[in-house]
């Protein structure tokens, strides 16, 4: 193989030789080294290894345990103590993840790419080695670095007649010491072409000679390796997958039937046709292509910045990933034009100014038919996501509440959720219709699509002194998600709200200690962030948010999330399905549960609403048991938020299936940790989970739908 192997102007001339304190075949060479007053030693080792404990994930303590080493740098006349191979890759690529994943950069390190041409393709080089996209790298140029050179190439004029290949393997080893680099000084020919392509994965050419150009993608053509090429003018990047279509036309067929041979013997002149063609200058930038009129006369040669080179780079590298990834790349030409694209420029969006809603007048005022006045309170309950899932009717002798199937959600299992909000809806016409001595019988049955579930509140002259106090306390019911101050519940609080939840023929599961509110978090947190990537699921959620400027006669406001500037602007993020899935393929996210976590952690209580029985009459029951509850925190001062776990309503796997397919055996053992946890009983259905916590009154109350206008609830 024709690469450089002397000691003078071979391997030791652009590449670090690693040595180890320890083993005694290197003692030696570093005992000469110190001993040698030219030599500096250099020893951050401290640095390193502190750098290394702070990482996250944690590094593998084998990792941590490998000996420092010692890379010497000839040309430098230093010796630099460095982390072992696998230290030093996780530390010096940790910035890259996960832009790249640490399972795609142990791919991506199994990669040998040649690289043709080291003016254009010194920063390629560097760019490729920088992000971890090979393990091997080859550079071939017959010439020296000039002056002239250091417009575009990132070297020095300490490297001025150095090879240009030799200047870029010592900037890649000054970078990683381990990375293996192999130079060829007298350039690619025709002789030596075999012994530089055999074994490599991607070709980068940068030459300058046309025929050579020309040799080389037949040459690669035949061993079924993939061609780049960046050239500097407008960004323009060529890929061609001999990898995919060995028979393909070299150079995307632009240089017609013509052969290398008959290309090696053309004259300059000659020449210029066939190379207008591949830069496609019709397409050149004004300043290329008058530019190049001028080759020869006013100018000495093709102009090149090293902004422009930098871009190529930049695109040849990500070319470089999704190659070695296999991801999609087909062959062809683009343009990545910096000019035109700052042409394009314009002012950023600013985000919307806050809307603040004026209240809606109360649709039912004290003149108001009693039927009206029942109805408008029981338009006032809680839904999942305040979508209202209900068809809500007045006669002149009853309210009919009825669950209408339009307004489910995948969370809303069977229906399940929704019978919650039918119940709770009835709850508040009972209290309606008691403040108004009208409270008659109530019915529930249940049926099949289109009325899954329907309840009749009875108008007739009828009393009940308890519920019709909640009449006052009802109307001002309302979420808040404000984070708290988690302050303990007095024993009289606690024995209040469960009595509330016992007269409805529920039972409050409350968790006090800190402890068990510090596992329930991690649950929630845990199906919080399968509620964010599982695809239809974050899709929901997401449609059920209100911006300023959205119809808000159901959703839910944003104002009334209560986050912080800094988590609004996260927010723009987190409602991105595209970042969702991004996270759900690196089986990421734990970050997605923390908002959860610190609301549940804020809080002096978390409490489940159970009910004995599993049938939608069963879940309507325990909506009613919910708003009681609901509302007796309240009159206690305390701020409730309703958490919703991906499992709540879920019964068996088919269930769970159906919410989530690829999360069913991590939802069912959550579910089963959290119903052990609040002491929830085989035979109970658990109707919704409440945080109740000592915290500011809400920014915003969420506002219902009626036949004519939004109301405030």
């Amino acid at each position: 193989m024709s690469f450089d192997v002397s000691a003078d102007s071979g391997e030791d001339a652009y590449n670090a030789r690693v040595l180890l304190s320890d083993d005694p075949d290197d003692e030696p060479t570093l005992a000469r080294l110190r001993a040698d007053p030219r030599t500096e030693f250099i020893d951050r080792s401290a640095d390193f290894d502190a750098a290394l404990r702070a990482l996250r994930p944690a590094v593998e303590a084998d990792v941590l345990a490998e000996p420092m080493r010692w890379a010497h740098y000839p040309w430098r006349h230093a010796v630099m103590a460095v982390p072992a191979p696998r230290a030093f890759h996780r530390l010096r690529l940790d910035r890259n993840r996960n832009m790249i994943t640490l399972g795609e950069q142990q791919r991506l390190a199994g990669l040998t790419i040649g690289v043709v041409g080291l003016s254009v393709g010194h920063a390629i080089a560097h760019t490729l080695a920088a992000q971890g996209l090979c393990g091997e790298l080859r550079l071939a140029d017959f010439d020296e670095l000039e002056l002239s050179n250091l417009n575009r190439v990132p070297a020095t004029v300490f490297d001025i007649g150095v090879n240009k290949a030799v200047v870029a393997a010592r900037r890649v080893a000054e970078l990683d010491p381990y990375l293996t680099v192999r130079t060829m000084t007298d350039g690619l020919t025709m002789d030596t072409m075999g012994a530089f392509l055999d074994g490599l994965d991607i070709v980068v050419e940068e030459c300058d000679s046309l025929d050579i150009k020309a040799a080389v993608r037949e040459a690669a053509r035949a061993r079924r390796i993939p061609v780049l090429m960046a050239s500097s003018d407008r960004g323009l990047i060529d890929v061609e997958r001999y990898d995919l279509e060995p028979e393909r036309p070299i150079l995307h067929g632009l240089l017609g039937d013509i052969g290398v041979a008959e290309l090696a013997g053309l004259s300059s002149t000659d020449k210029v046709p066939h190379v207008l063609r591949i830069i496609d200058a019709g397409r050149l930038s004004d300043r290329g292509a008058a530019s190049l009129v001028e080759v020869g006369r006013t100018l000495s040669t093709w102009p090149q910045l090293a902004g422009d080179i930098a871009v190529g780079a930049a695109t040849v590298a990500e070319a470089v990933r999704r190659i070695g990834l296999g991801e999609r790349l087909p062959s062809g030409r683009v343009r990545i034009d910096v000019a035109r694209a700052l042409d394009g420029i314009e002012e950023p969006a600013l985000p919307p100014e806050p809307v603040v809603s004026i209240p809606a007048e109360p649709t039912a005022h004290a003149d108001s038919a009693p039927a009206d006045a029942v109805a408008a309170a029981a338009r006032r309950a809680p839904s999942g996501g305040n979508m209202q899932p209900w068809n809500i009717v007045s006669h002149n002798d009853s309210v009919i509440v009825e669950l209408d199937p339009k307004y489910t959600s995948t969370m809303d299992v069977a229906y399940r959720a929704s019978a919650v909000a039918i119940g709770a809806a009835t709850f508040n016409a009972r209290v309606a219709a008691a403040a108004l001595g009208v409270l008659g019988p109530v019915t529930i049955t249940e049926g099949d699509d289109p009325v899954p579930l329907r309840a009749v509140v009875e108008l007739a002259e009828g009393h009940d002194d308890t519920l019709a106090a909640l009449y006052g306390p009802m109307l001002e019911r309302g979420t808040n998600r404000h984070r708290g101050t988690p302050a303990p519940l007095t024993a009289a609080s606690v024995a209040d709200l469960d009595a509330a939840a016992r007269a409805e023929g529920g039972a409050l599961r409350l968790l006090t200690d800190r402890a068990d509110m510090e596992r329930a978090a991690a649950i929630l947190a845990a199906t919080d962030r399968i509620r964010y990537l599982q695809p239809r699921l974050h899709a929901e959620m997401i449609s059920e948010v209100r911006w300023p400027g959205d119809d808000d006669s159901d959703g839910l406001d944003i104002r009334g999330l209560e986050l912080a500037n800094a988590d609004m602007a996260t927010l723009d993020i987190l409602r991105r399905g595209d970042v969702m899935a991004r996270l759900a393929q690196w089986n990421a996210g734990a970050a997605l549960g923390q908002d959860v976590t610190e609301r549940v952690l804020s809080s002096s209580a978390l409490g489940v609403v159970t009910v004995v029985g599993r049938t939608l009459t069963d879940y309507a029951c325990a909506g009613a048991a919910t708003e009681a509850v609901w509302i007796a925190a309240q009159q206690l001062g305390l701020g409730v938020q309703p958490v919703s776990p991906v499992f709540l309503y879920a019964h068996d796997d088919r269930d769970l299936d159906e919410l989530a397919a690829e999360h069913v055996e991590e939802l069912r053992d959550l579910q089963a940790q959290f119903r052990a946890l609040t002491g929830t009983d085989t035979d109970e259905a658990q109707a919704l989970v409440l945080r109740f916590s000592h915290a500011p009154s809400p920014s915003v109350r969420s506002r219902r739908r009626t036949a004519g206008r939004g109301t405030l609830g």
